[in-house]
C-alpha cells in the first residue's frame, strides 16, 4: 500500500534526489546544512494494527530499520542514510493517529550523532515518551542559527518548537558571544513572525570538555557562547530555557563531543517534560 500516510517527520516536499528532505531547498541555505538535511534523521513510519508488516525500502544498503513499540503504536525509523525511500508497506495496519507537532532545530546533538540507532536520538525518545510528532531539523556540523533555517521553522505548522544550537559557533564557524546573541535574537524574531503564540524552548549547548574554557579564533569559549544564549532566552518573555551545561556528563560523551544512548536519554528526560507541559498549557 502507499506508504505516504504512514510517514512522519518529513515536513518538506521531496525533491528528485531526496525523498525526505529535512529542510527546504533554498539557495540561501549553507551547503553543509543542506547536505545534512538530505539524511532522513528521525523520519519514520507510524502505524497501528498487526506488527506482522513487510516494509520495502530502496537505497538502504546494508542498514536496516529500527522498530520501537510506543504506547498503542509501532514506530519504525528509517536508516540515517541519504537516498533511502520507502517503496511499499504490506500488512493489516493503518496510519497512526496524528499527534502535536514538534519542530526540533539544532545541530548534531539534535540530529542524533553516535547513537546506536536513529530511535535513540533525544528528540526521538522525547517524542515517543510524550506523544509528539517530532520533525528533526538537526544538522550535524552546521546549524549556526542561520536566518534561512529560521524562515523554514516559521513556515511550518507547529505546536511546540525547540532551538538548540551553539556548539558549531565555537569552531566550525567561529563566533563571538555578541554574534551568537544577536543571531539568536534575530532567529527567534523570525520564528515568531510565523509562530506568534507557539511555545518555544531554547536549549543551550551541552558540555564539551575541549571547548568549555578554550577560546576560539575570535576569543570566545563555549562557556561564553552558552552564557550569551542563556542571557538572550532570559531577557525574553516568549521563550522557555533549558540550560544545557549539566544535561549530560562528560563520561556520557563517547567521542568527547556527542552523547551516546545514555546521554541522549538524559537530555530527553529533562527536555521532554518541558515540551509536554508547553503543549498542554
Amino acid at each position: 500500500m502507499d506508504p505516504a500516510p504512514f510517514v512522519r517527520g518529513a515536513a518538506f516536499p521531496a525533491t528528485r534526489s531526496v525523498p525526505y528532505p529535512r529542510a527546504k531547498p533554498d539557495d540561501r541555505l549553507p551547503r553543509d546544512t543542506w547536505q545534512m538535511a538530505c539524511i532522513p534523521a528521525g523520519v519514520r513510519l507510524e502505524f497501528v494494527g498487526s506488527s506482522d508488516v513487510t516494509i520495502e525500502l530502496d537505497g538502504a544498503g546494508d542498514d536496516g530499520l529500527a522498530w520501537v513499540e510506543a504506547d498503542d503504536r509501532t514506530v519504525v525509523y528509517l536508516p540515517a542514510q541519504a537516498g533511502v525511500r520507502v517503496v511499499s508497506i504490506e500488512g493489516d495496519v493503518e496510519p497512526a493517529p496524528a499527534q502535536p507537532r514538534w519542530l526540533a532545530y539544532g545541530d548534531s546533538i539534535t540530529e542524533g550523532w553516535v547513537t546506536s540507532t536513529p530511535a535513540q536520538a533525544w528528540p526521538a525518545v522525547a517524542g515517543r515518551e510524550h506523544g509528539l510528532d517530532v520533525v528533526n531539523m538537526g544538522y550535524a556540523g552546521a546549524a549556526r542559527g542561520e536566518i534561512a533555517s529560521a524562515e523554514h521553522v516559521a513556515e511550518l505548522p507547529a505546536d511546540v518548537i525547540t532551538v538548540a544550537h551553539g556548539t558549531n559557533c565555537w569552531t566550525r564557524t567561529p563566533h563571538t558571544a555578541a554574534m551568537v546573541a544577536e543571531g539568536l535574537r534575530a532567529f527567534l524574531d523570525v520564528v515568531r513572525q510565523g509562530h506568534p503564540d507557539t511555545p518555544v524552548v531554547v536549549v543551550s549547548p551541552i558540555v564539551r570538555p575541549d571547548a568549555e574554557t578554550t577560546p576560539n579564533r575570535l576569543g570566545a569559549t563555549l562557556q561564553d557562547l552558552r552564557r550569551a544564549i542563556e542571557d538572550v532566552a532570559a531577557e525574553r518573555t516568549d521563550v522557555d530555557l533549558v540550560p544545557g551545561a549539566d544535561l549530560v556528563r562528560p563520561d556520557q560523551l563517547p567521542d568527547g563531543i556527542h552523547p551516546g544512548d545514555e546521554g541522549h536519554a538524559a537530555i530527553a528526560a529533562r527536555v521532554g517534560p518541558v515540551l509536554a507541559k508547553a503543549v498542554t498549557g
